[in-house]
């Protein structure tokens, strides 16, 4: 089947994979928006989680002919078997997210509540995120029993694909002595993975921002693998480094001028004030038969239906408003007197502060569940004799950019906004758009 989208052109899935695109859980990702609330600074940002699924499939497809393109598997099933396998891995990576994508994670219940048994370890108690959400939807509902009859691999291998905290208990994902699981594991979840690779473009495209454009086909082009302690990885040639650290760069601009936009923020806090409070008793669910029903339509409705004020401001676009904005290092965005002396006028104050790093997979964030290194490849094709750098030490935007950038806020009632910047010394002000 061939699907026409407007970021990738003609993507096309085969019999097998089109049974899993067709699933009740791949479908409900046309009701889950993938910017959540970023429609409401850029109105045209409406797309879903279920359009980037695909994207990620296609891309995911491609990243992985080229990396093997200089590298011989064992027998061309079993390359045919990893290439199906990591594209269903990509189709499937976002099964678990809930309503408007990342901004109701607060609400995920406890992990222990989603009783996950192919994990290496019982995980310690703490907030499910929606990655966790997905493991159990693979593990635990026909999903994972489509892909089972569909494929020459099974839901665990997709799983172990998109979580490293997966238990495997057989050997499909080593070939020749090798551990293929690395490789394939990154092309999906790492610094250069085609989740991101897609988002960007997609995002940017439908926004209409234009940080967030990067060159996806010189960097596909110049994918590679490279073998580290038993274990296939992914590597990139050293001439698309520019391109790399670009594609870091147009990210780490993404979130703070689209995702971290300051009405989108607000929207966020709105949700998370109505669900601290708890009158209306709801509740994102552990249960997934109750969870399959659960996307933005289904909570727009709970929350029209609710008296609550902060229900009523997310659905009637009324919002509080922005008094007060810094940006820089946490020491130099501390807002804490100014939320203090508000506060104390009786005004009621939301103050929020989103932090952001380049990265949190290499530099800083190198220890991360211990993620595999992504490698710079020596030579020159079929010459690549000589010692790969890790991508983390061969770029220096990592160094160039190794503090957290922190853009904090405060808001008030529209109604309080000109008593608020009065109290603040910063005069009436025009009215916050």
């Amino acid at each position: 089947m061939e699907i026409r989208d407007p970021i990738h052109g003609a993507m096309t899935l085969d019999a097998a994979e089109l049974a899993v695109a067709d699933h009740a859980w791949v479908q409900r990702l046309r009701g889950i928006r993938a910017t959540g609330f970023s429609q409401v600074p850029f109105p045209g940002a409406t797309h879903s989680r279920y359009a980037h699924s695909l994207g990620v499939l296609h891309l995911a497809g491609l990243a992985f002919d080229r990396a093997t393109a200089e590298w011989t598997f064992s027998s061309p099933r079993k390359r045919n078997v990893y290439r199906a396998l990591v594209r269903m891995a990509a189709l499937t990576h976002d099964v678990g997210h809930g309503p408007f994508s990342h901004c109701i994670e607060f609400a995920m219940p406890d992990v222990q509540a989603l009783a996950l048994r192919s994990l290496r370890r019982a995980p310690l108690p703490r907030r499910a995120t929606h990655e966790d959400y997905t493991v159990a939807i693979l593990e635990q509902t026909d999903l994972g029993a489509t892909i089972d009859r569909n494929f020459p691999f099974s839901w665990r291998h997709v799983a172990a694909v998109i979580s490293p905290d997966v238990r495997l208990e057989d050997d499909l994902l080593m070939d020749g002595g090798l551990d293929i699981r690395p490789m394939l594991g990154q092309i999906v979840s790492s610094e250069l993975d085609v989740d991101r690779l897609d988002y960007l473009v997609r995002d940017a495209f439908y926004t209409g921002a234009r940080y967030g454009q990067v060159d996806v086909p010189w960097l596909m082009s110049n994918l590679g693998c490279w073998v580290v302690d038993g274990g296939l990885h992914l590597a990139l040639d050293r001439a698309a480094l520019y391109a790399f650290d670009h594609f870091l760069l147009a990210r780490h601009h993404m979130f703070l001028m689209v995702y971290f936009h300051h009405k989108s923020v607000v929207y966020e806090e709105l949700l998370k004030r109505y669900m601290a409070d708890g009158s209306d008793g709801w509740r994102i669910p552990s249960d997934l038969g109750a969870y399959l029903d659960v996307d933005d339509t289904h909570v727009l409705a709970h929350l029209r239906a609710s008296k609550h004020p902060f229900a009523q401001r997310v659905v009637r676009h009324q919002p509080y408003k922005r008094v007060l904005e810094r940006h820089g290092t946490a020491q130099a965005t501390d807002l804490s007197a100014s939320v203090a002396a508000l506060v104390s006028a009786g005004l009621d104050v939301i103050h929020t502060a989103s932090a952001q790093r380049l990265s949190r997979y290499a530099a800083v964030g190198r220890k991360r569940r211990g993620a595999p290194a992504i490698w710079v490849l020596p030579g020159a094709a079929g010459d690549r004799t000589g010692p790969a750098t890790r991508l983390d030490e061969a770029s220096r935007v990592f160094v160039r950019y190794a503090d957290e950038h922190v853009i904090a806020r405060i808001y008030v009632a529209p109604e309080a906004r000109g008593e608020a910047r009065a109290l603040l010394g910063l005069g009436d002000g025009p009215a916050a758009p």
